[in-house]
Parts: C-alpha cells; structure tokens; sequence
C-alpha cells in the first residue's frame, strides 16, 4: 500500500515536470515564431494586433491630445480672411527641430517605437499592414509641432514604400500641407490637383484637399480660384463647424471683392446654421453682417432692436467687446458722434484680448478728436493705435507719418492760437484791455472757487464709497441708512470734506470772526498765531494765486514794440499757411486747408504769402466743385498777378508738365550744381534771392538748408552750426529741419577742432598758392603754367584745382604729393626749369660741321616762382573747416 502510494506520487511529479516542459516549449515556440524576419500568419498578426492596440494607440491618444490642445487655444483673427486650419504659424518654426509640445513628442516616440520594434520588411516589401498608420502618426506630430521639414519625410515615406496602403490619400493631402506651410503653394496645388483629378478621390478626403488647396491659392493672392475652391469644399465638408468655417471665410472674400450683397449671404449661411457651430462663428457673422450693411436701403429702427437684441443675450457677454464697437459704428453711421464715442470708450473697457479691435477703437477715437481740433488728444490715441499693430505692419506705418505730420499741426496750431490771442489784446485800447483782464480774473476766481466745491464733493464720495465697503464687509449695510438717504451724505458729517470746505472759505474771505456782519470789507482778517509755523509752502502757492489775479501784471506783458509785434504777426501769418498745407497735402482735409487760407488772407499777410495761398485756395475750390469761387481767385492770379509763375501755370496747365527754367525744382538744381562744383559765392547769391523771392513755397526750407551747407563751406563750421540751428528752428517738423537737426547733433560735434596734425605722421600732402577771390583769372593762368610746365618734365601725375577758402581768399592746391620732400623737389624743379637748344641753334651746328658754334640754350618752360605752401592734407581739411589757416601759419612759424 505504501508502495502503490510512492508511486502514484512519483507519476504526479512526472506529470507535472511534462507540462511545465510543454508550456515552456509552447512559449519558446510562439516567441521564435514571431519574429520580424518570419513572414507568417502568426507573425504577421502578432505584431500588426500589437502595433495597432498597444504602442499605436498611445500615440493616436497623445496625437488628439495635442491637436485638442492647438485647437483649443487657437484665436482666430476675425478681421482678416479666416484660415482653412487653426493652427497658428510660426515664420521660423522649420527652421528648429526642438520639439515644443509634450503630447506630440510622446505622439512621435510611440510612432517611432512601432515603426522599430515591429516593423516587418521581408525582401524590400513591409508586411504589417499597421507600420503606414505609424508613419501617419509620426508625420503629424512632426507637423503639428511645425517641423514640416520632418513630416515630410514621414509622409514621402508612406508614398514610396506603401502604394497600395489606404493612407495613400491622406498622405497627399498631408504632404501638401506642409508644402504649403513651407511657402511651396504651387507644389501642393499641382500634387492636389493631381489627386482631386482620381475617380476614386470622395468623401471627406476630397473635402479637405479641396480646402487645402483653397487656402494654397489664397496664399499666393489667387482670391477668385480660392473662392471657387472654398464655395466647393462647403458642400463637399459633412461636418457642421467646417461649414459654418467655409462658409464664414467665404464671405470674407466676397468682402475683399467688394460684393457686400454675396458676403451677407454668405454670412447668413453661418448664422442658418446656429446651434451646430461653437457661438464665435455665429456671433461674429452676426456683427460683421451689420458692419457691412448699407443704411441708405436698410430699416435702421429694425437693425437697432437686433443690435440691442444681440446685446442683451448672456450668452454674448464674452464678445461685448466687439458688440459693443459695432453699435459705436452704428451711430457713427447715424452721424452721433457723442454716443459713438462713448461705446468706442466702452468697447475698451471690456479688456479685451482682440488687438486689433483695440486699436480700431483708439483710431476711430483719435480721427474723431483730430475732426474736432482736439490735436493732442488725437496724437495720444494714434500713438495707442500703433501700440496694438505689428511693428512693420503698412497701417502702422501709415499712422506713424500720419502721427509726425500731427506734431506739426499741433505746433502750428498752438503758434497760431497763441499768437491771435496776443494780437487781439494788442489791438485793444487800454479800457478794453482792462476790461478784458478783468473778466479774466473773474472767471479764474469763479473756477477756483468751483474746483474747492468739486474737490470737498469728490472727498464725500470716496468717504461715502469706502464706508459702505467697510459695512458691506462686516454685514452691516443695513445699518448704514436714514430715511431713504445715506449716512455722511450731509456736508459736515464727514471731516475731509468739511477741511476742504473752511480752506475754500479762508482762500475767498481769509479768517474771519464769528460775529454778525463778518462779510463787510471792514472786518479785518484773524492771524492765527497757532499756524505760523505752517505756513512755509502755502505761502509760494497764495503768492503764486495773487499773481493770476493781478491785472497790472497782465498789462505790463502786452507787448509795444513795432518790432515785437511785427514778429507775431509774421509767426501767425506762417503758421496759417502751413497748416493749410498740412491739411491741404498730407491730411486731404480740403475744409480744414480752405478755413485756414482764407482766414490767413484776411490779415492781409506779407507779399510772399499771398500768391501761393491764392493758388493753392484755387486748387481746393476746384476739387472741392466750388466753382464761382474758383474762377474768381484764377481771375484775381492771372489779372493782378500776371507775370508770376503761377499765372502761367492757370493759363497753361501744361506748365506744370514743362517745368519751366523759373521754377523752385529748376532753380534749385541749378544753385545745387554750383554748390557742388565749387561756385560757392555765386550759389550764396542765388540762393539768397530766391529764398525771399518763394518765401512760403514748400521749397523753401530746401533753398534754407542748401543755404546753410554754402555758408559752412565759405565761413566756416560755427557758422555752419548757426545756419543749420536757424533752419532747424525755423521748420522743425519739415525733412529739412530735422536733417538740419540731426547734422547739428551727429555731424557737427565730429568737426571740432582739436588741435593741427604733425606735419611728419602724415603720407599726403598739398602745396598752396594763395589768391584773392577778386584774382581768379590769374589762379586760372598759373594753373595752366603748372600744367603746362608738369606736361615738359613728364610730371602729370599731379593734378592741380582752384579752391575757395573763404569769401575773400582762393587756393589754387597741388594734390597727390607723398612726402614734403617730393613737395619742395616739384616747387624747385617749377621754379629752375631744365634748358633744351633752340632748334634754329641746332640747324646751325648742322650746317658747320667743321666749327660748330655754341648751342643756344633756353627754359623748357616761364619760371613759376609764385611762393608756394606745403601742408599735410589733413591740416588742409582743418583750415578749410575751421577757416583758422591764419592759426596754422602762426604754429608752423613757432
């Protein structure tokens, strides 16, 4: 029995070591069939199940979670055309490899891991159906993290080695994504068009690709191809945001077509489509659809209770911002300004994250406040303007020149208020310009007084304000009210407002005692002994007050001087013109330039102002269809004023074409060519004359400046500085004032005189012969002497000009000398010529041969004995810079 037992236990044993041996055997085996190298049906299965369901799927996972991420974060900018995919572009992006998103590194790893652990290629030829879907994976993560360089690998990848793969498709359309992100537009529409023309090309696929390449045409500024494209992609797209997309970036082409009516269409489709779209399309159609409608055929009252509609709905409050800027837009188009400007002001309060609406509400501020006048304020928003748009964008450029040219109407602006304000009060007698002053004062006391009251008033509300928080806070609210009213309300409840209002009653009465009649001028101020001490700094400030209410001091700074008073009218009489110039050329305000010309011709302005004003009212009257007025000024310029340049130009319109010789643009050329070849005295003269024959002429500040650079050269670089100061200050919002202020700041400092170079450091030099201007003719001669005689010894390499050192002394100057030696050499050898035998001395030596007489020997050239300078070419740039060669023969004598 024992026995029967031992054995029985012995064959369970066995039993047991056979089967671990068979599993063991069954697990070797199934591991050694699937390998990567064995194309069989259980290795095939093995790692295709384990592709798909495991390492493939994590990836898919990490892939949707990034592009959610994209998506979700993406803000589309509704006021340029839409793009077909929301994914922001980064310029530079396919310039890194650096991966930027976590999900879609993790998306590429498990792609990759597929791609290497079960990749089966037998005889060049993949044969796990799911590695395709790997590279799928791999080249969108690559994509999505716009590395479109990388992607495209992946996507080549798939069309090379997977042919009959059901990728094949989205592959095309994928790559040329990437092409198009890459800027290679025409690439991806030819491989699109390629796969569009494929009968078997439906469904979604062709959809996409059909938006693809939309957006690839848009791109290259094709708006009428990718308008068909995008019109086609609408019907073909089964998905509902897609339509309301399409559909939305359909009418925004329409819009940049200018055919308003097939954008509101458009427009309706995605408001048709309501709940199916996430809310921004609908809302956003809503309002760009009233932005665009035309008020003249549509029912305004009807359109305000749609506006106050949308307004009202909660579920709109995310876009107030916007719903806001179009109801401004609304009443900017009924003409309410007021109220426009108060919802453009509201609009900004909303926070909003939208730039450009930002800067759409400043600009419509800032063109609203330069209508009125109001030209600081409107320098203020244009510059909050440019504050929301791109730094090298075109508007901001624009508004950037719009800006400068407001500094000079704000400038001119204020010269010429400032300035009619002092001429007025010069005009006066003395009895009015008392009375005048006097109601001044008046209105000053009165304004003081009414700030104290606004200030103790303002002092209440923040009390009130901070109390009822505080009891708010602390549950007590209730508390805090009396018969309907509110606790602090009455004026002496609240101690700041009340110290406000004793110190208003001790600046208007001083200290007064508490007894009756205390108003009577014979009540006498109260010192308070207790506040000695603390009357430091509010004793400036009474003083400073008095000085606004003193009316002598008032008098005694209207100015008597004929002098004075003639710089104040010449000052405002300029000022005129250029703001009707400014307003005339640079802002196309023609009612602006016409108010100020016109008043500008009834001071009755110097002769210099008042041609050019007349034409250029003529102009405006013309453009403006004022044509009685027109007429009338062209009859005045070609009677009174016949022989001036712009009775011409009114006789004969072609004028303007011909650029006659008398013209500014000719004249200018004509002193600038003698400028620059030396003819500085002449040009002085020239310019002189027509800077007082075009005075007001936009020419001016030109002949000014070219002016400035000819005084430099004949007087020197101080004088330079004061020319180009003068011209600066004389037109500091023109090129030629800043230019002029910019050599001042930048070029000028650099001309300083340090000290004269030593003659030995240097390797050119300059040999002078001195003349007086008045003794050009003989410079003129002695140059050709020296050319001449340099001609006879074979030395031309040395060229010889004539200069002008100052208005009274000429250089005639040797250049391209090398050393001093070589200087003094040239001067002997011009001075001691070589002599060579006359040729009738020759003949006669030939004719007797037997006893040849003497030769006859003369100069090869006249001696130019002239005393001649020798000096490093820079000490030649410093005196004629400096005008200092006085200085410099002194330091060579020392």
């Amino acid at each position: 029995m024992v026995y029967c037992r031992l054995v029985s236990q012995n064959t369970i044993r066995l039993k047991l070591h056979i089967q671990q041996f068979l599993i063991l055997l069954a697990v070797i085996t199934t591991v050694a069939s699937c390998s990567r190298k064995k194309n069989t049906l259980i290795n095939r299965n093995f790692h295709a199940v384990t592709t798909e369901f495991n390492t493939l799927y994590n990836g898919d996972v990490a892939l949707a979670e990034g592009k959610e991420q994209i998506v979700s974060s993406f803000e589309d900018n509704y006021w340029e055309v839409l793009p077909v995919e929301k994914l922001e572009f980064d310029e530079d992006a396919f310039l890194t490899t650096k991966q930027e998103n976590p999900s879609f590194a993790k998306a590429e790893e498990k792609a990759i891991k597929a791609i290497r652990k079960h990749s089966m290629k037998i005889n060049g030829k993949e044969v796990n159906p799911q590695i395709d879907e790997a590279f799928m994976v791999l080249g969108k993560a690559r994509y999505y993290d716009q590395r479109y360089v990388s992607s495209l690998e992946a996507f080549n990848y798939i069309l090379a080695f997977y042919p009959a793969s059901n990728n094949v498709q989205q592959a095309n359309i994928w790559k040329a994504k990437a092409n198009i992100r890459l800027d290679n537009n025409e690439v991806a529409i030819q491989s699109l068009s390629r796969l569009k023309g494929r009968a078997d090309f439906k469904g979604q696929d062709r959809a996409d690709a059909t938006a693809i390449m939309a957006q690839a045409y848009l791109n290259i500024d094709s708006t009428e191809a990718g308008l068909a494209l995008i019109k086609e992609a609408r019907e073909l797209t089964k998905k509902n945001e897609e339509k309301g997309r399409y559909s939305y970036i359909k009418a925004q082409l329409y819009e940049r077509t200018n055919d308003l009516d097939s954008a509101a269409i458009a427009y309706d489709e995605v408001i048709d489509l309501n709940r199916k779209i996430p809310r921004k399309y609908w809302i956003n159609a809503q309002l760009a659809k009233i932005l665009n409608l035309d008020y003249a055929v549509n029912d305004t009252t009807e359109l305000w209770e749609h506006i106050v509609k949308i307004r009202n709905n909660r579920e709109h409050r995310p876009y107030l911002d916007k719903v806001y800027y179009t109801i401004a837009n609304h009443y900017t188009k009924l003409e309410m300004q007021d109220s426009a400007v108060a919802l453009h002001n509201r609009s900004l309060r909303e926070n909003s994250n939208d730039k450009y609406l930002i800067s759409r509400n400043y600009l419509a501020l800032g063109e609203y406040s330069f209508d009125n006048a109001q030209y600081q304020i409107a320098g203020a928003y244009y510059d909050s303007t440019m504050a929301q748009l791109p730094e090298r964008s075109r508007e901001r450029r624009s508004i950037n020149k719009k800006r400068e040219n407001l500094n000079d109407v704000i400038e001119y602006e204020l010269l010429a208020t400032r300035n009619d304000s002092i001429l007025t009060v010069v005009a006066m007698t003395e009895p009015e310009r008392r009375a005048y002053y006097e109601d001044h004062i008046t209105k000053l006391k009165a304004k003081a007084e009414k700030d104290s009251i606004a200030a103790a008033v303002a002092q209440v509300d923040i009390k009130n304000n901070e109390f009822f928080k505080s009891n708010q806070a602390n549950g007590a609210a209730g508390n805090a009210r009396r018969d309907g009213g509110t606790v602090g309300q009455f004026y002496f409840y609240n101690t700041t407002a009340a110290a406000f209002g004793k110190q208003a009653f001790e600046k208007r009465w001083g200290k007064r005692k508490l007894e009756d009649n205390w108003r009577r001028s014979t009540k006498g101020n109260v010192l308070d002994i207790t506040n000695l001490s603390n009357q430091g700094a509010e004793e400036a400030t009474a003083i400073e007050g008095l000085a606004a209410y003193n009316i002598d001091l008032y008098l005694d700074a209207v100015p008597t001087e004929q002098k004075s008073i003639d710089s104040l009218k010449q000052d405002r009489d300029f000022a005129y013109f250029q703001l009707g110039l400014i307003y005339k050329e640079k802002f196309k305000e023609n009612e602006l330039a016409i108010d100020k010309l016109e008043r500008l011709l009834t001071f009755k302005p110097s002769e210099g102002l008042v041609l050019p004003s007349k034409y250029n009212l003529y102009q405006l009257y013309a453009e403006t269809e004022a044509t009685a007025k027109a007429n009338a000024i062209k009859t005045d310029i070609t009677s009174n004023y016949a022989d001036s340049r712009y009775a011409d130009i009114l006789n004969n319109p072609n004028a303007v074409l011909e650029r006659d010789s008398q013209s500014p643009e000719v004249l200018y050329e004509n002193a600038y060519k003698a400028y620059s070849t030396g003819g500085y005295l002449a040009a002085l003269a020239e310019l002189d004359d027509y800077i007082e024959r075009f005075y007001g002429d936009p020419y001016l500040p030109k002949f000014e400046l070219l002016r400035a650079r000819v005084i430099g050269r004949l007087d020197g670089v101080e004088a330079y500085k004061e020319a180009l100061n003068n011209v600066a200050l004389t037109y500091p919002r023109v090129d030629e004032g800043k230019m002029a202020q910019d050599l001042i700041d930048t070029a000028v400092p650099q001309l300083k005189f340090v000290k004269f170079q030593d003659e030995g450091l240097s390797s050119n030099f300059k040999m002078l012969y001195t003349f007086k201007t008045s003794e050009r003719s003989q410079a003129e001669a002695l140059r050709s002497n020296i050319q001449a005689a340099l001609k006879a010894i074979k030395e031309n390499r040395y060229r010889f000009t004539i200069d002008t050192y100052d208005r009274e002394t000429l250089f005639l100057v040797g250049h391209d000398i090398v050393t001093p030696q070589e200087a003094e050499r040239l001067v002997n050898n011009l001075a001691n010529p070589p002599q060579v035998e006359t040729e009738a001395s020759k003949k006669r030596r030939a004719k007797y041969k037997k006893r040849k007489p003497k030769p006859v020997m003369v100069d090869l050239f006249i001696p130019i004995t002239a005393p001649a300078e020798i000096l490093s070419s820079q000490n030649y740039s410093s005196i004629q810079i400096h005008k200092n060669i006085a200085a410099y023969r002194e330091a060579q004598t020392n």
